[in-house]
């Protein structure tokens, strides 16, 4: 048998793209997105339902609740990404019934395809959260088969033993299966009953984290995602801003899951001064009436033993803990300095070291610019798209022994 005879022996796949795929590709949504509309009945391919794992070519027409979706716009998709510091209160859900802020309230609006969270926080966890306008790229991302590590600092409440540590390493069976985390490393922190940790999970399984110390009797006060997979928090980026991702950490992020670099789309000066000033604008400051005045002791008077020092999350290289007003005690202030008879204070009398004895150059020295949020391969040496585990403490923070993206 000839080889061209052969060759027309075997059979031939099936023709078109899978659904869920091609629309997970042009921004549309997730597959598991795409998944669950096709089996509410939201999706049709030329006017009929469509059904998981059906696949379409350029001549079927797709619409989703009524709207017809071009398929020209499949030819070339968009990947961009972006970082959040997501903070405390805010759900991942893009409308919420209730009125609560959402992690989407703050995001840009893209010009092609639409944000898609890239996993979920709960509304009382902090941290790291990711979009991407790549519906492929977020699925691959969240899919466990490619083995996307993620990282937390907690805090629990409770006494934690090595055994606990032990059970929790070697996996314990929760609700839907069972679980475990791939390490576990102390971090400095905490008083009395409450303890830092750093932990890492392959899977993104709801509210996970949480239920794996609760299974052991104790509770989790504080929880912030501080890695996933490749991609760091950093002290760079503040609690509730975003920044979008550089052409280089996408494509780092691509081929860690075996998708080939895709250029993003170039914009003007005036597009991306405007996407600069929304990143400046992400985050508001405090207002003033917000603020609290720090209260200086009087003159003379003797200072107040200091109060103990509350639990705290450790900090992060560069990071600055909220300053706290001083408390004034009843009676604290000292008896003030009598005036002179004229009325004014002499000059050079209680003041501080006169001009002409200070030295020429009194300017503090200028603080190194901050470094910027950074992605970097945890694991060089795995192949592209399966990773290992990276080990707790060989993250971002360098205050617990982990090593700092270069």
């Amino acid at each position: 048998m000839s080889i061209k005879d052969q060759q027309d022996d075997q059979p031939i796949g099936p023709a078109g793209e899978k659904l869920q795929k091609v629309l997970a590709r042009i921004g549309v949504g997730s597959r598991r997105d795409v998944e669950a509309w096709i089996s509410h009945g939201r999706i049709k391919v030329n006017g009929k339902d469509a059904t998981l794992g059906q696949r379409v070519d350029m001549h079927d027409a797709i619409t989703i609740d009524g709207k017809v979706i071009k398929r020209e716009e499949a030819a070339e998709s968009v990947r961009r990404v972006i970082m959040y510091n997501k903070p405390d209160g805010e759900i991942c859900t893009r409308v919420d019934p209730e009125g609560r802020p959402t992690v989407f309230d703050k995001m840009p609006r893209p010009k092609e395809g639409r944000w898609i969270n890239i996993g979920r926080l709960d509304i009382n966890t902090t941290g790291l959260l990711m979009f991407t306008t790549d519906g492929e790229l977020a699925n691959r991302l969240m899919h466990p088969s490619y083995e996307m590590d993620r990282e937390y600092a907690v805090r629990v409440r409770g006494e934690v033993d090595d055994e606990m540590i032990e059970r929790l390493k070697a996996g314990v069976v929760l609700e839907d299966g069972p679980a475990k985390f791939t390490d576990i490393k102390q971090a400095p922190g905490g008083e009395g009953f409450n303890h830092w940790y750093h932990c890492v999970v392959m899977e993104g399984r709801n509210r996970e984290v949480r239920r794996l110390w609760e299974s052991q009797g104790l509770v989790v006060s504080r929880l912030k995602r501080v890695r996933f997979g490749p991609v760091f928090l950093n002290s760079d980026l503040p609690m509730g801003r975003w920044r979008e991702m550089s052409q280089y950490e996408v494509d780092i992020l691509s081929a860690e899951v075996g998708l080939t670099p895709v250029a993003m789309p170039q914009m003007n000066a005036k597009s991306k001064d405007k996407l600069d000033r929304m990143q400046r604008k992400s985050s508001r400051p405090m207002a003033k009436t917000e603020r609290v005045r720090t209260l200086r002791p009087a003159t003379g008077a003797v200072a107040a033993p200091a109060a103990p020092r509350a639990s705290r999350e450790p900090q992060i290289e560069g990071e600055r803990p909220g300053r706290k007003p001083a408390a004034r005690q009843d009676g604290e202030r000292g008896p003030r300095t009598p005036r002179p008879a004229n009325g004014r204070t002499e000059r050079g009398e209680g003041r501080g070291t006169p001009v002409a004895d200070r030295p020429a150059d009194t300017k503090r020295p200028a603080k190194p610019a901050p470094k910027r949020p950074g992605i970097k391969l945890v694991d060089g040496d795995a192949p592209s798209g399966k990773r290992r585990g990276a080990p707790a403490g060989s993250g971002q923070r360098p205050g617990f022994g982990r090593r700092k993206p270069e």
